[in-house]
């Protein structure tokens, strides 16, 4: 049994994601999140087997929740279920851990298809996004990425990138945890990005958690 937590802000969508899985035997729905946040708390107690999160909610977005969901229930599985046809979205999303992407408009048939290939643990990437996916092929190669970053920046970055959070990353280098959060900062500005979570999508596309 595929044990599944439904996450969208839209109560009507849910219903019908649940009317839609109650037609497959091997799938049970055991919660509900209309939220970011609410997703975490419901995957740390429930520990399901398949996430079906939306990108885009109120009140805290789908992207930041997938690496939260998977920190709290390594296990689960999560497929992507959102609006939006885009590579960054595509990208971001497998990168910081998603098994599968589906757009919500897909036919019931390929729907099914992607909840039941996730659920099982394989990768599902809609057909109307394949295309888009052989661009995340692409990467800069790890040696040649992130110029703009001084030495430091660059190790800095790529224990982040590796889940090492600023006390750790401090110990390692022999700095103090504000050293490294200025560090970090600065990295932000280079690479035009808001928060962590960002920094950490671009290190890994380029592989720098594995140089």
């Amino acid at each position: 049994m595929i044990r599944t937590l439904l996450v969208d802000d839209h109560a009507l969508f849910r219903r019908g994601v649940r009317a839609l899985l109650a037609t497959m035997p091997d799938v049970e729905v055991v919660g509900e999140a209309d939220s970011g946040p609410a997703a975490v708390d419901e995957a740390r107690s429930l520990q399901p087997d398949l996430v079906l999160l939306d990108l885009q909610m109120p009140g805290g977005g789908g992207l930041d929740a997938i690496p939260a969901i998977l920190n709290e229930s390594p296990s689960s599985s999560i497929l992507v279920v959102t609006m939006r046809e885009d590579s960054t979205a595509l990208r971001q999303a497998l990168v910081l851990g998603a098994r599968g992407y589906v757009l919500k408009d897909t036919d019931g048939e390929n729907f099914i298809q992607a909840v039941s290939t996730v659920g099982l643990g394989d990768a599902y990437i809609g057909r109307e996004l394949a295309v888009q996916l052989a661009g995340l092929l692409q990467a800069p190669t790890p040696s040649s990425a992130f110029p703009e970053l001084t030495e430091r920046e660059r190790t800095i970055l790529q224990l982040m990138a590796r889940g090492e959070a600023n006390a750790d990353i401090a110990r390692s280098l022999h700095l103090t945890t504000k050293s490294v959060q200025n560090y970090v900062s600065r990295i932000f500005a280079k690479l035009d990005v808001a928060d962590r979570s960002r920094a950490i999508v671009i290190a890994r596309e380029a592989g720098l958690h594995v140089e």
